[in-house]
């Protein structure tokens, strides 16, 4: 079918993205040559790295993990073919965010591709760049793809751009509490924080109260910076009791979009979703259209390549409101790979 094709192709449509070479000491941009991806490091740890790890083994590719030093015992190491220390020296995280030692150890051991996993990396459009320029695939979208999505204040001026809803909220990221201060004054509460720049529920806090809003933006911020190395973050109005609802995508290299319709993800806890229904149910077909025609908008209007969902908030009037654009979907990639 049209969905399974393209499925096929995803990760090898990474292989047209431009890298650079370096000859003879002038640096130029040549286009990376198609290849089959043999060795597959995930630059992740626990149970997203082992889903890879299965992945790559089901499909043939050989398996490789990096672990921080306190990991050294940690399951998804033992699960790969081979495992690299990472970060020596480093907190544990921040070993894990440290994209430079990543990329020398992923050369330095012939590796194909890059499987960012979700959070920690999977959004740093330095760390894509940084693959691309070192001749290895980043399994995901493209960086400049990454830089307006991953950071959501440019992600919401797109939105804009192509006509989708956004909810009320500021045009820049920050880590100025007297921005966020002169924000609830002309909106009033109840506001949310949200990180600029990752995803997950990480750096959320929800605001009713100016007594409120000093502590919870501190917390945010410093929850941001340790989960994404930068804490700034953006605000918008809260809205309550919304229906959290994604719609799949995939596309391809050619630049065909295709939607693989919705689901409803509002069952949450701590912002992070326990499950997850489809089709679905309280959605209209109208409303179930405008998703998905919305959804696709926004991945054409940045020239989208790859497996990611776009989610959206629809409130009890059944308006609807993109909420944290594209981000790349890594278990759908996993997918990917065992299909390929």
């Amino acid at each position: 079918s049209r969905h399974r094709a393209m499925l096929s192709r995803l990760l090898q449509a990474n292989a047209s993205s431009c890298c650079r070479a370096f000859a003879g000491g002038n640096q130029r941009v040549q286009r990376m040559s198609m290849h089959k991806i043999n060795r597959l490091m995930c630059a992740n740890r626990g149970e997203i790295a082992i889903r890879v790890f299965r992945a790559a083994t089901e499909s043939g590719r050989t398996s490789i993990a990096v672990f921080s030093e306190q990991d050294r015992l940690s399951l998804h190491r033992f699960k790969a073919d081979e495992a690299y220390l990472v970060g020596e020296g480093k907190a544990p995280v921040a070993a894990y965010l440290g994209y430079e030692d990543i990329v020398k150890v992923a050369k330095e051991n012939g590796v194909d591709a890059i499987h960012p996993g979700y959070g920690f990396l999977s959004e740093r459009a330095e760390f894509a760049q940084l693959c691309a320029d070192s001749g290895i695939q980043f399994v995901g979208p493209s960086a400049a793809v990454i830089k307006q999505f991953g950071d959501k204040t440019a992600a919401r001026a797109v939105a804009n751009r192509v006509g989708v809803p956004v909810v009320p909220g500021t045009e820049n990221a920050t880590e100025d509490i007297t921005d966020v201060k002169a924000f609830a004054e002309e909106h009033g509460f109840p506001l949310i924080l949200k990180a600029a720049f990752g995803g997950g529920g990480r750096g959320m806090r929800v605001v009713r109260t100016m007594a409120e809003l000093e502590p919870a933006f501190k917390s945010a911020v410093a929850e941001a910076t340790t989960a994404f190395g930068n804490g700034a973050v953006f605000v918008e109005r809260f809205v309550e009791k919304p229906r959290h609802v994604e719609v799949q995508i995939l596309a391809d290299s050619q630049g065909n979009t295709v939607h693989l319709f919705e689901r409803d993800c509002t069952v949450q806890r701590r912002h992070q979703k326990v499950v997850e229904i489809a089709p679905a149910i309280f959605c209209s077909d109208d409303t179930r259209n405008k998703l998905c025609a919305d959804a696709i908008a926004l991945c054409k209007e940045v020239n989208y390549c790859n497996a990611g969902t776009v989610e959206f908030l629809v409130d009890e009037q059944v308006r609807l409101c993109v909420c944290f654009t594209v981000a790349c979907l890594c278990l759908c990639l996993c997918l990917c790979l065992c299909l390929i």
